[in-house]
């Protein structure tokens, strides 16, 4: 069964560039794409696709607004989006995380990265792509030092769920850290959704997130 994607960009070659390569993979079919925030939060409702992927800059409402409006904590069926940005321009790209966004890539992340990110997306999960989100999560949470106290978790954490969490802080996928920790998949999934649990989190990057704030990494 295909993956269905929604894509938002103000800029026509990028969004003709992802819907090429997305568009190429047998399991994924881009049913839409906008140019400004406005058309992409109404062609969401309309087409309600497995995957939004948004830019964080657009005219209208921003990717920002359109992530909380889509994915915000307050919904009782929050949508899969993935934001595409440029590190070093998009200050508020932690903000749309925090809204309910699975996750971002860099716009010259490679057809891979991307391909990847909208299938953890479409499963439920977030993509942390190393050496990207790290930088930037870490940037936010040293930015935010000082402030509100990242909130403790409803039960302490064990050992292993300890290692768990850096390990999704510093971007593993589920199948590297059962290789890194020597532990099988399923006891993988089993200690990142007690994580989820005890910390209120939503998906993996609401994890690296209070790991960074927490200054676990």
């Amino acid at each position: 069964m295909s993956t269905s994607v929604l894509i938002a960009d103000d800029q026509d070659l990028v969004r003709t560039g992802l819907a090429m390569i997305l568009n190429a993979q047998d399991d994924i079919d881009v049913v839409g794409e906008a140019a400004d925030g406005n058309e992409a939060v109404t062609l969401a409702r309309e087409l309600r696709p497995d995957v939004c992927l948004f830019d964080i800059r657009m005219p209208g409402i921003d990717g920002l607004e359109a992530t909380r409006l889509l994915a915000g904590p307050d919904l009782d069926d929050p949508m899969a989006i993935v934001i595409i940005t440029t590190f070093d321009l998009d200050e508020y790209v932690h903000g749309a995380l925090k809204a309910g966004a699975r996750g971002f890539l860099l716009k010259d992340a490679g057809p891979a990265l991307l391909v990847q990110a909208i299938h953890a997306a479409a499963n439920g999960d977030a993509l942390i792509a190393p050496n990207v989100t790290a930088r930037l999560l870490k940037t936010f949470a040293e930015s935010s030092a000082g402030g509100e106290a990242p909130p403790q978790p409803r039960f302490p954490l064990t050992d292993r769920e300890e290692e768990v969490l850096v390990t999704v802080a510093r971007g593993l996928t589920n199948a590297e850290i059962s290789e890194e920790l020597h532990i099988s998949l399923s006891t993988v999934k089993a200690h990142l959704s007690s994580l989820m649990t005890k910390l209120d989190a939503r998906n993996r990057v609401e994890l690296a997130m209070w790991a960074f704030e927490t200054g676990r990494i």
